[in-house]
């Protein structure tokens, strides 16, 4: 008779190193994804008010944005004067309600400011006002 002698399993061995380095790869890419800072796409150095109305921009508030270099942008598109009127058009068809806020550069050319108030103008918007930075109060 042949006895076999029961032979002990090995125990499975997890190779902690391995695990770290997984580890360490997930935590750099939690660390990199998560500190995405938000940079607005136009930089503009608002004109400066010490009069500014500190009620902040309505909810239903269109932005047409003059850059420098006289760029309009509707909301986030570049768009020209007759883009920017039909824009307007139809957002106020949509809504009634709707105003619109101008933020232009300092060194904006004023008559892109003025096509923006002739645009809104021919779509009987309302409300029309500047964004501006607030000023030290004297």
């Amino acid at each position: 008779m042949q006895f076999t002698t029961l032979r002990r399993r090995r125990t499975p061995t997890v190779i902690i190193v391995a695990l770290i380095d997984v580890l360490i790869v997930v935590l750099i890419f939690l660390m990199v994804t998560t500190t995405f800072k938000q940079q607005p796409a136009l930089k503009l150095a608002l004109p400066e008010s010490n009069q500014t109305n500190k009620t902040g921009a309505t909810p239903n508030a269109i932005i047409v944005t003059i850059t420098k270099k006289g760029v309009l942008y509707f909301k986030t598109d570049p768009v020209t004067g007759d883009a920017l009127q039909r824009n307007l058009v139809a957002a106020m068809r949509a809504n009634p309600e709707t105003t619109v806020a101008i933020r232009a550069d300092t060194e904006a050319p004023l008559g892109q400011e003025v096509k923006v108030l002739d645009a809104a103008k021919a779509a009987k918007i309302k409300s029309v006002s500047l964004s501006v930075r607030s000023g030290a109060t004297p």
